[in-house]
């Protein structure tokens, strides 16, 4: 081990160095101090934002993202890192064929939870060995981190009107991690500057109104609830009829907000593989998917994010989809799916089945209805045949 007698800014400088020797795009150290977005943060959960999330609302979730100490006791740095992730689609024709599905581009193969917290367990186990012995916990999404707050304070970037980080010519496309450390290092200046400008391309392309801009201190604003990638991943029931048309052919999550963002421009592909998108997650048949196994999801996402919206999750998304695509081409699978053993499938498939304009829709809704018992997919059923 290095002396520890390391002047502050030698130990940041090494940290960073080695965080992007270990493959990180970028590193940046921060205080560990409380955080400016602390009660907004609380305002937002109190306004019921948060939705069916109600991890965020706990109140020690609320006291640990307000300080970093509380989470983790001493804490007094944090060094932040960033993996980006974007891949161009490899058939750009995909996302504007409404017969196929979209999936979000971090989604795509590996569950970056994994190899993001395994790099980040080995820089703070190289810290330890190298520099100078220290007590922390490595964290990746889960938990109760304000991770974009960090990065920003770190020099890293921005926090857009979108939520996400943006740094300049390089995008929004970036997974954060955040090492949380109970000694004093030389901290990176803090991002100060709003690049957004007047621009609201964000907020005016998201197709459930989810981002509201920002609130008196500048923080940027999302209704959860209404946000495409919670209602397709965090919510577990059922998805509310008004905003089912608004998802279009999205599956699993949703980029518009950052596709839309002219910072992202800049995005370079990754370099690593493990975000390459595996076969059959670039614009996937929404008829195929529809009337997947739980043998066959299990083996077709096994190490994907995939798995966090489990078997009826996914193929909820996907009926919905595929009542948005409204071709008759989708009835005689969507009849499949309103079978299903989950009453969450079969509810969605009912309310599809609605939106398709054919004649046989009538007669496969019908039979269900005779033999349904559960009372909210009744209905449904019966919400769809009085639109025929």
């Amino acid at each position: 081990m290095e002396s520890t007698l390391l002047l502050p800014a030698k130990l940041s400088e090494r940290i960073r160095a080695q965080a992007l020797e270990m493959g990180f795009g970028v590193a940046g150290i921060a205080p560990a101090h409380e955080s400016a977005q602390g009660d907004a943060f609380a305002r937002w959960v109190d306004a019921g934002m948060h939705g069916e999330m109600g991890y965020l609302a706990r109140e020690d979730a609320v006291a640990k993202r307000r300080d970093p100490a509380v989470l983790v006791p001493g804490a007094r740095s944090a060094v932040v890192v960033g993996l980006e992730y974007y891949n161009a689609d490899a058939d750009p024709a995909a996302t504007a064929d409404p017969s196929r599905g979209i999936v979000a581009r971090y989604a795509r193969n590996h569950d970056y939870h994994e190899l993001m917290k395994e790099r980040l367990i080995a820089l703070q186990e190289w810290i330890n060995a190298e520099l100078l012995p220290v007590t922390g916990r490595a964290y990746v999404d889960t938990g109760a981190v304000l991770e974009r707050e960090l990065a920003s304070r770190a020099g890293l970037g921005w926090q857009a009107r979108n939520t996400m980080l943006i740094q300049p010519g390089r995008g929004s496309f970036w997974f954060l991690g955040v090492i949380l450390l109970d000694v004093e290092l030389a901290y990176d200046e803090a991002f100060q500057k709003d690049h957004c400008g007047t621009c609201n391309a964000c907020v005016s392309a998201c197709p459930t109104g989810a981002l509201l801009g920002r609130d008196e201190t500048g923080a940027p604003r999302m209704d959860a609830r209404r946000c495409i990638s919670y209602l397709t991943i965090e919510l577990k029931g059922a998805i509310p009829r008004d905003l089912r048309p608004l998802i279009g052919n999205r599956v699993y999550g949703c980029d518009i907000c950052q596709e839309v963002c002219p910072w992202n421009r800049f995005a370079t592909p990754s370099a690593e593989e493990a975000f390459l998108a595996r076969e059959g997650l670039d614009g996937p048949s929404l008829i195929e998917w529809v009337t997947m196994t739980q043998e066959e999801f299990s083996a077709r996402f096994k190490g994907s994010p995939i798995k966090r919206a489990k078997r009826r999750g996914l193929l909820r998304n996907v009926a919905v989809a595929l009542g948005n695509w409204g071709a008759p081409e989708a009835v005689p699978a969507l009849a499949v799916a309103l079978n299903d053993e989950e009453p969450l499938v079969r509810g969605h498939a009912a309310w599809a089945l609605g939106q398709i304009p054919d004649e046989r829709c009538v007669d496969v809704l019908r039979a269900r209805l005779a033999v349904e018992d559960d009372e909210w997919v009744v209905s449904e059923i019966r919400s769809s045949l009085d639109e025929k």
